[in-house]
Order: C-alpha cells, then sequence, then structure tokens
C-alpha cells in the first residue's frame, strides 16, 4: 500500500524524519518495500507558456509552437495535440530530458521541415494518469519557467509498505498512523465522523436482503444516503495530485472522495448514479446467466454464489468487489446514493478469486474492514460530498446487522517475559495497549484486556503479546545461545531417512545423476509394472496420463531416459529415491531406489575412445549399482541370495532377484526387455536395477560385538587356481560359496576367472576356473599345508556341486 508523507500527517503529528518513520514502519510490522521521491524522475520538466501556435506547412495534424520557457528567448517546438494553441501555459521538456511514460530520452529533430527542440507533454508522458488526449493545461496565472512538480507540490515522499493479511485495520493510513502514535513516533489526530443532519426522508428505502435459508450471504450490514443536487466534475486539484501520488487516476470528484476514504480511513465506499438506478435496489445473490459490466470496462460472468446489489434491469454492483458501468458516477451526475457496506471476508475472497478482479475494496474488504466503521464511514463521505459538491443530504438508510467480534482476553503480564524473553514493565504494557486501542481493567499481575473492533485477528493472549513485542521493538529480544550438550546428541534421522541419504551419496558418487520424477503415472504404465488396481487410481487425476500411484521409480526414469535420447543424449545414468505404491494402506508405501544406464554409461565414462571400443552396458553394470547401494547401507552382496530370477520388466537371461531367505526380496537387476524397451520407444540398451530400501534388515538397537583391531599379516598371500567340471545348470555362486567354506581361516578372497564349454568337457558341461587366495597369519605355509587346503577345497566343491577336478 501506498501513502505520502503530507497523507501521513494528516493523521499523525510528528516531526520524525522519513528515515525514522521508514525504519519504524517496518520495527511495528508493516514492512517497507520502498520510499519514492514524488517528484525526482519530473525535475526536469518546466512550466512554459505558447507565445504563438501556427499550422505545420507540411502537415494537418501538426503546429509549429514558439514557447517561452524562461530562458530568456524563444523555443521552436513541433506539437500534435489538439489543445496546443497561442496563450496556452502547459508543460515542457528540453531536449535531453527523459520521458517516463515513453521510456525514452527527448532529443533535438526535424519533424517534416520545421525544427523542433523540445516537447510539450500531456499527463501521461509524465506518468501521472492515462490521459494522453491532449498536453498538460495549467492555469492562466501559472508562472513560467519554475520546476512543474513545484508549481504542482507533488515533490513530496511516497511510502510503500508490505501489509500482511491480517492486519486490515493497516490498509488506510488512518491505521498506519495508529501504529506509529503507539510506537511513540506522534500523536494519533482525530477525524470528524459526527453525524450530518438531513433534509428529509431517503426516497430509496432500505435495501432488502433477499437470500435463502441456505444461500452464502456476503452482505453483513449496508449503508446507503441519497444526496440530491450535487454539481460534480473534476475534484480539486489537491486531492487529484494526492490519488495521483499512490498511483490512481482522478475520475470526478464523486469518485475521488470514494477513493480518498477508502485509502485514508481503510473504509471503500460506492457512489450510484441515483437517477439511473431503475426501481427499488435489492441485495440479493446473482442469478444464473447474469452478467456484470465493470468499472473496469470488464463483462464479467456471475453465479448463484455472488452477492449483488441489483435493480429491476439486473445486477448494479457486485458486492464488496467492483461496481458497475450503467450506475457509475459521471460528471452529469446530480444525485448520488453513497454505499458504506460490511461485507463477509471470506466470500468477497472467494468471489475475488472466481472472478480475478483485483480491486482495492476487494483488498481491503476481504482482509476485515472495521465494521464500526460503517456509519461513521458513510457520514464522513457524505460530510466531504457537501464540502466539495454541495447538495441535500438525506436520511440514511441501512439493512442487515454488522458482526462484532466483543472479543475479551484474561492477559497475565508474565507471558510477555515467557513468549519472547522481553522485561517490559506493567505500565508500559499498559500503555502500549491503551494506545493501540485495546480497553484495559483489572489490576495485579493479570489484566482484562477488551480487543478493539478493528483488530478481529487478537483472540487470544500471545496475540496480545505479539502486539508489545513489536511495539517494544523485535530488535530487542533478547539473543541467547543454545546450552551446550556435554553429550552426544541423539541420532536425529529415523533408519529410512538414512538410508536415503546413504543410497543417494552411494549412486550420486558412481556418477549417476538423480532424478524427481511424478509420482502418478498412466494407467496402462502402471499396470505394465505392477500396479493399475482400482484402490490407487486417483480420483481427481491432474492429467490423462497421472492417473495411477507408481508401482515402480522406472516408469518415471525411462520416460526420462526417453526424452534426453530424442534431443540428443543417448548415454546417460539416472537415479531416483523416492516413494513407491504397492496397496493404498500404510504398509503399501515403500522406499525405492532405483537406478539406470543407457546406451554405453559405464563407470568409467560413456562414448567412443581411440583407446578401445565402446561397450554397451549390461546386467553385471546394473548389479554392480545394486550391489555398491548394499555395501554402503551395511549388506555385503555375497551373503545374500542372488536369484536367477528376473524382474517382470527384465531380459528373460539377463536379470536377477536379491534375497534374504524365501519371503524377503531386497531388489532386482537386469537388462530391460527389448520388447519392453520396443513399446516405451526406447532404443538401445538399459541396465536396471530397483531396492526396497523398507526390505533391508532393522539394525541392531546396540552392536554385539565391537570392531575388532585392523590386523595386517606380515606373510605374504599366495593364490592357487582350480578347474571344475559341472553341470551347465551349477551356478557359480554354489562353487564360490563351497570354496570359501573349505577353510574360513586361510581362504581371504575366492574369484571365477574363466568359464568354457566344449565338446571335450562333455555334453550338457561347462569348466569354471577359480582363483583361491590364501592368507597365512602366523607362520609360513608349507606344501603340505597348501595341499591340504587345496584337498578341502576340492572335496568341498565336488560335495556341493557333484563336479570334479579338471585336469
Amino acid at each position: 500500500m501506498k501513502f505520502t508523507l503530507d497523507w501521513l500527517q494528516d493523521h499523525l503529528d510528528t516531526d520524525a524524519s522519513v528515515d525514522d518513520i521508514g525504519k519504524t514502519l517496518t520495527l511495528v510490522g508493516l514492512e517497507l518495500e520502498g520510499v519514492e521521491s514524488q517528484g525526482a524522475a519530473l525535475k526536469a520538466f518546466v512550466t512554459a507558456h505558447i507565445v504563438s501556435a501556427e499550422q505545420h506547412p507540411n502537415a494537418d495534424k501538426l503546429r509549429v509552437c514558439k514557447v517561452d520557457a524562461g530562458t530568456g528567448e524563444l523555443i521552436d517546438v513541433v506539437c500534435g495535440a489538439p489543445n496546443a494553441r497561442t496563450g496556452l501555459k502547459t508543460v515542457f521538456a528540453s531536449p535531453g530530458t527523459y520521458i517516463p511514460g515513453k521510456d525514452m530520452t527527448i532529443g533535438k529533430g526535424n519533424i517534416r521541415g520545421q525544427v523542433s527542440n523540445g516537447m510539450l507533454c500531456s499527463a501521461a508522458e509524465l506518468e501521472l494518469s492515462t490521459d494522453h488526449d491532449g498536453i498538460i493545461e495549467l492555469p492562466e496565472d501559472a508562472p513560467i519557467g519554475v520546476p512543474y512538480v513545484d508549481f504542482v507540490g507533488i515533490n513530496g515522499v511516497t511510502f510503500d509498505i508490505s501489509i500482511t493479511p491480517n492486519r486490515g485495520d493497516a490498509t488506510g493510513v488512518y491505521g498506519v498512523a495508529r501504529d506509529l502514535a503507539a510506537y511513540g513516533l506522534g500523536t494519533l489526530k482525530t477525524t470528524d465522523m459526527s453525524p450530518i443532519p438531513s433534509k428529509g426522508p431517503s426516497p430509496i428505502a432500505a435495501l432488502p436482503q433477499l437470500f435463502g435459508a441456505d444461500e452464502p450471504n456476503t452482505a453483513r450490514k449496508f449503508g446507503g444516503r441519497l444526496i440530491k443536487g450535487v454539481k460534480n466534475g473534476p475534484s480539486p486539484e489537491w486531492l487529484q495530485q494526492r490519488l495521483r501520488a499512490v498511483g490512481l487516476r482522478p475520475i470526478n470528484a464523486i469518485v475521488d472522495i470514494t477513493n480518498w476514504v477508502s485509502l485514508g480511513w481503510g473504509r471503500p465506499l460506492h457512489a450510484y448514479d441515483a437517477d439511473k438506478i431503475v426501481g427499488q435496489p435489492v441485495l440479493r445473490n446473482a442469478r444464473a446467466g447474469e452478467t456484470l459490466d465493470a468499472l473496469d470496462n470488464k463483462i464479467y460472468p456471475l453465479d448463484e454464489t455472488m452477492t449483488v446489489i441489483a435493480d429491476d434491469q439486473g445486477p448494479l454492483c457486485l458486492g464488496g468487489i467492483m461496481g458497475g458501468i450503467r450506475s457509475g458516477s459521471t460528471d452529469e451526475t446530480v444525485n448520488v446514493f453513497m454505499e458504506c457496506a460490511s461485507w463477509d471476508p471470506e466470500l468477497v475472497a472467494r468471489t475475488g478469486r472466481k472472478t480475478g478482479i483485483v480491486s482495492d475494496a476487494r483488498y481491503r474488504l476481504e482482509r476485515n474492514v472495521d465494521p464500526a466503521l460503517t456509519v461513521p464511514g458513510l457520514e464522513l463521505a457524505t460530510r466531504l460530498v457537501l464540502e466539495l459538491c454541495g447538495g441535500e443530504p438525506m436520511e440514511p438508510v441501512f439493512s442487515g446487522e454488522d458482526v462484532f467480534p466483543n472479543t475479551v482476553v484474561e492477559f497475565p503480564l508474565s507471558e510477555v517475559k515467557r513468549l519472547t524473553g522481553l522485561s517490559v514493565e506493567p505500565m508500559i504494557v499498559t500503555a502500549i495497549l491503551t494506545r493501540l486501542g485495546f480497553e484495559i481493567s483489572g489490576k495485579g499481575d493479570v489484566l482484562t484486556v477488551k480487543v478493539p473492533s478493528w483488530r478481529p485477528d487478537v483472540t487470544q493472549k500471545a496475540d496480545l503479546v505479539e502486539e508489545v513485542m513489536r511495539m517494544v521493538g523485535v530488535d530487542n529480544v533478547p539473543v541467547e545461545p543454545l546450552p551446550r550438550l556435554n553429550h552426544v546428541a541423539p541420532r536425529m534421522l529415523t533408519t529410512i531417512q538414512n538410508r536415503r541419504r546413504i543410497a543417494r551419496r552411494a549412486l550420486a558418487s558412481r556418477g549417476l545423476d538423480e532424478a524427481v520424477t511424478w509420482s502418478f503415472i498412466s494407467h496402462d504404465e502402471a499396470t505394465r509394472f505392477g500396479g493399475g488396481q482400482e484402490s490407487l487410481q486417483l480420483a481427481n487425476a491432474i492429467a490423462s496420463d497421472m492417473t495411477d500411484m507408481r508401482p515402480s521409480l522406472l516408469p518415471g526414469l525411462l520416460a526420462a531416459a526417453r526424452r534426453n535420447a530424442n534431443r540428443g543424449t543417448s548415454d546417460l545414468g539416472l537415479f531416483e529415491v523416492g516413494q513407491v505404491f504397492l496397496s493404498d494402506t500404510p504398509d503399501g508405501q515403500h522406499t525405492y531406489a532405483t537406478g539406470i544406464r543407457t546406451g554405453t554409461a559405464k563407470l568409467d565414462g560413456a562414448g567412443r575412445h581411440w583407446t578401445g571400443k565402446a561397450e554397451a552396458v549390461g546386467v553385471f553394470d546394473a548389479k554392480a549399482d545394486l550391489a555398491a547401494v548394499l555395501d554402503a547401507l551395511g549388506v555385503d552382496i555375497d551373503k545374500v541370495q542372488v536369484l536367477p530370477e528376473p524382474a517382470a520388466w527384465s531380459h528373460p537371461g539377463r536379470g536377477g532377484r536379491i534375497a534374504l531367505g524365501p519371503k524377503v526380496t531386497l531388489g532386482w537387476f537386469g537388462e530391460l526387455h527389448p520388447a519392453w524397451a520396443a513399446e516405451l520407444d526406447i532404443h538401445g540398451p538399459v541396465s536396471a536395477f530397483e531396492i526396497d530400501l523398507d526390505a533391508l534388515p532393522e539394525p541392531r538397537k546396540k552392536a554385539t560385538k565391537t570392531k575388532p583391531a585392523l590386523d595386517l599379516s606380515a606373510l605374504m598371500p599366495l593364490s592357487r587356481d582350480f578347474a571344475f567340471v559341472v553341470d551347465k545348470a551349477v551356478t557359480a555362486a554354489v562353487i564360490l560359496r563351497a570354496a570359501r567354506g573349505a577353510d574360513k581361516a586361510l581362504i581371504t578372497d575366492v574369484n571365477v576367472f574363466d568359464v568354457f564349454e566344449g565338446s571335450h568337457v562333455g555334453e550338457g558341461k561347462k569348466s569354471v576356473a577359480i582363483e583361491v587366495t590364501l592368507q597365512p597369519t602366523d607362520k609360513t605355509l608349507t606344501d603340505e599345508d597348501i595341499e591340504k587346503v587345496s584337498s578341502a577345497i576340492v572335496a568341498a566343491v565336488t560335495k556341493s556341486t557333484g563336479g570334479v577336478l579338471r585336469t
């Protein structure tokens, strides 16, 4: 909200500087957005006299003017304004002056063969209004050559503050002044709102409120007053300048008065041309199909939830929002029906959102206007109309009843210290609340506080503490460091939060980029990836391809890969850690860590290189990523079951399942099935994995044993190779597990380094070669020790697989 310094001083007797006022506004909660010097941008414009205005010889709509701008010589200016004429006093801009309304700097020119050394300006070009039909006309006695802003008095200061939604009382300059006075920056002035004697009964009766029992009713109390015989027209220059300074365009005296009261006291008004009202006006809800031709020259469709003031021909005004053109006040208005009404803030806001109208009235009314100002506001408006336009006031008419909170709060003074840390004397607390308009009664440590009508947001003792705090100063609240703890802080993250963090770090460290995809996918994709149940379909989907809760993170990642490939990036690695939905119960919501690699995006980089062929990603890249996450989470992949049971989305021979026992599945890995890739419009290889972070076993509350000290052997390790001929169905994992178990004290590692199939190893057979690493700890191994371990390895593998040592 904007207001000028002189407007503020109409309500606040203060000699505080602009800087002090600006700082105080922010301190009391009315955040200062900026301070503007109204005339700073217009200092270069001066008053001038058109000595002569002759027809341009080469253009019908141009005139060549001789202008006296107080420089001692006449200046040639070519002007196209229809009101440019000999003897006119106006505003002149010399070459080099910036014209804000045109966003340009004027220079010397030659227009149709005539020299032009400046510009005669309209109000629109100075951004004082939208009037661009002609140049500014000044009074005949206006001096020549003085800055225009000094002549018209618009060289003051404008404050722009931000109003929070609960402070409807601060949407008027008077309310701002009240806060500044309560802070101690001056003395609040009173305004005469006493009743104006009436000249007779009103020809317009009290407006009946025609609302059904179940209909929304925006209107609370409606007040109106007919003022006959007014002389409307332009408002006084001081009022026009005040409105222009805050960004409003003066219209006519009646309308300008309503804006002045709205901005000055936060009390919106509306003026009707009474002669344009057909029949008895009423308050009712709009009917289906009705529209309002509003004052902003737009036509708005109305519905049955919107309250209107209507006559026999339809809506005249949208209650609490905006008036209509049909009954608007013009310069020809003689009889004015002035409205001052109270409206339901929530319903005003709802109507405003539906129509999209953002008006000054809506801005104030949806923030709660003081209900006690309805009658005094009408009297103030009447007084101003009589002073500026004359006329005869009829008796005011009212309908409905307003809502007064009448809130009373029992306020323990100790709450100020408890909630803010401020030590404020009881007398100061009482003085602050009294200056803010609260009525204080009671003595001792607990006060009884009656909340004023303009502060419906104050409902409890904490609100009163806030009032005291903002007047004492938020910057005075003591700042104390948190007490230092002398022990280790407890764990702050939950198990699943910690797992998410670890999984993200592990996957990012492997070169994958994190993605965040929608939790909603299409029904076809949900069904394809194991979901699609009716219970997981959205009742109000935001799009046709976002109808189901996702059962997997893969659809989103694959869609991202497809979009990147379509834009030329076919080699990429992506991962996501997020929620999947297996059912509509709490237990059906799991956290997955999922990743994909496409093209040649392997761990050591992507793309072609001269050192060798670029290999495509495969099943073992997915397994390695999955293993890295499990390892970071404290799960050794060598100690879980790796089963040849691929997921539905995986290539049947190039995928697997990670499990803990027969019932607990930790995840899946593999290459995307070629048929699925084709149906999903994905070209090239894709490796993928999924880990169910919720399926991992809970960590033990207490460690069963401490981690042993690092014990490195001083003896050299040695390795031995073994090749076994086994059935093709035997997996390498069985061979490795058997070899490791042959001697757990000496054997530290077992790896497969060769797999061979051929006619000389037998039909239905294969040769699997393993390397076994032995690490002695207390003595060097003898040939007998090595032979003993080797025999144990052969025996263990033979027993587990039925194979034989290849010779």
